[in-house]
């Protein structure tokens, strides 16, 4: 099974709709190594920070999240579900606050105050900005904590029965953990760390090299979101389902380029409020932007702009899928071009159907509000899709930071729309005549 590097373009067959119906066998490879590439992360994280004063600090904001944190989360989360869980073999029945036995992370003060795990790494239970005055463990404490917890996982994996119920949670903490560590690694990026201190781990969007066909022809059909009873591992929110009757369009076969952004950029588009909406222009004016994130021009009198990776600055290729983006910019460029986001049944539909429809570089922002379908359940995991049923965009796809794993067509991402630490860009749809 593939880890975390992405597929050279185009990704006709997605790891990760084979990966949710993986078996003990595949299962415990895929934790074994989702794992491995955890703790490579944070041993470049180690590396790429200051020693002094305080080691693995990482500035307050609401994207980010403390390193060590984060890797004390992952542990915490696949024993809370897995190995402290009751009821783990009741799959999505398992009630989500079933009594658990006592974590291994609880920590021990020297004043003798016992700081139990679930007051440091429960993300629902412990405030973002709280995170970063925690008396956590020590890095090599918590490193023996995951080493122990692994192991416990795989030594019940290899004696739980090989269905969909039994496996539920074992899926789960998989997909988890490599949520995070793509977290981990556009977390680099907004920091500005090298990640090519571990060279294995330095990732580098892959140009278009043999376009296709600028744009596909998208027939009208009813089309079935959601996984309706489908066999294997699925998200709360991709249950159930909902048919939509989609129009007949023409969209873009790959995400915007650069070269089909900037000049947008260059026209003036990030000073002209006619094109943004009145949110957009909201978030354009309070954060005084003037062109995308990581993006400047070349210094000097030269023509052409600059790109940030990892914190150095090389010459931009405008053959890269433009990336970074808020949900803002990509609507702006939408009314400057005179086109329009899919909706993500669109998007769903074109990249099941559609040869030479090419994506998983970055996450594509979509017309669509985050929203359940009918007949939603919420899954233990309560604080996963329900809170988060608030308005904000969805995006579909997959970017280059996120594992094979967990590229599936059906996948439902969702961030709020000024996000662009996320690597996020857009497609674009003619709009009708």
């Amino acid at each position: 099974m593939p880890d975390s590097r992405s597929s050279p373009w185009p990704n006709p067959a997605p790891a990760g709709e084979a990966t949710r119906h993986a078996g003990r066998e595949e299962l415990a490879q895929c934790l074994a190594q989702a794992r491995s590439r955890t703790l490579k992360l944070f041993e470049a994280y180690e590396s790429a920070l200051p020693a002094n004063p305080d080691p693995l600090r990482v500035p307050f904001r609401p994207e980010l999240n403390p390193p060590l944190w984060e890797l004390g989360h992952v542990g915490w989360f696949a024993d809370w579900w897995i190995t402290r869980n009751p009821e783990r073999h009741l799959g999505t029945a398992a009630h989500p606050d079933a009594a658990r036995s006592p974590s291994r992370q609880t920590r021990t003060l020297p004043t003798g105050q016992r700081l139990e795990a679930d007051s440091l790494y429960d993300s629902s239970r412990v405030p973002h900005a709280l995170r970063w005055h925690l008396n956590l463990h020590s890095p090599s404490a918590t490193r023996a904590h995951l080493a122990d917890q692994l192991a416990e996982t795989l030594h019940l994996l290899a004696r739980t029965p090989d269905d969909d119920t039994a496996l539920y949670f074992f899926r789960l903490a998989l997909f988890h953990e490599d949520m995070h560590t793509e977290a981990f690694t556009y977390m680099a990026q907004t920091l500005g760390l090298d990640l090519a201190l571990n060279t294995d781990l330095e990732p580098e969007p892959t140009p278009l090299a043999e376009p296709g066909p600028a744009s596909l022809h998208l027939p009208a059909q009813a089309w079935q979101l959601g996984l309706g009873g489908a066999t294997g591992f699925a998200f709360d929110n991709e249950l159930a389902g909902l048919t939509e009757a989609l129009p007949d369009i023409e969209l873009d076969s790959t995400p915007v380029t650069w070269a089909r952004y900037l000049p947008f950029v260059e026209a003036g588009g990030y000073q002209r409020a006619e094109l943004w909406d009145h949110e957009g222009w909201a978030w354009l004016q309070g954060a005084a932007v003037t062109a995308p994130r990581y993006l400047r021009p070349q210094p000097g009198n030269g023509a052409g702009w600059e790109q940030q990776k990892f914190g150095r600055w090389a010459a931009l290729n405008p053959q890269e899928v433009a990336s970074h983006l808020t949900a803002h910019e990509a609507r702006a460029w939408c009314r400057w071009a005179g086109r329009r986001l899919p909706t993500e049944a669109e998007w769903e539909c074109a990249a099941h159907t559609l040869p030479g429809f090419v994506w998983g570089q970055v996450w594509e922002w979509t017309a669509s509000t985050f929203a359940p379908f009918p007949g939603f359940v919420p899954h233990p995991y309560r604080d996963y899709s329900a809170p988060w049923f608030d308005g904000r965009p969805v995006l579909r796809g997959a970017s280059w930071a996120t594992s094979a794993r967990m590229r599936h067509r059906r996948y439902r991402n969702y961030f709020t729309a000024e996000r662009n630490d996320v690597p996020a860009g857009f497609r674009s749809v003619a709009c009708a005549q």
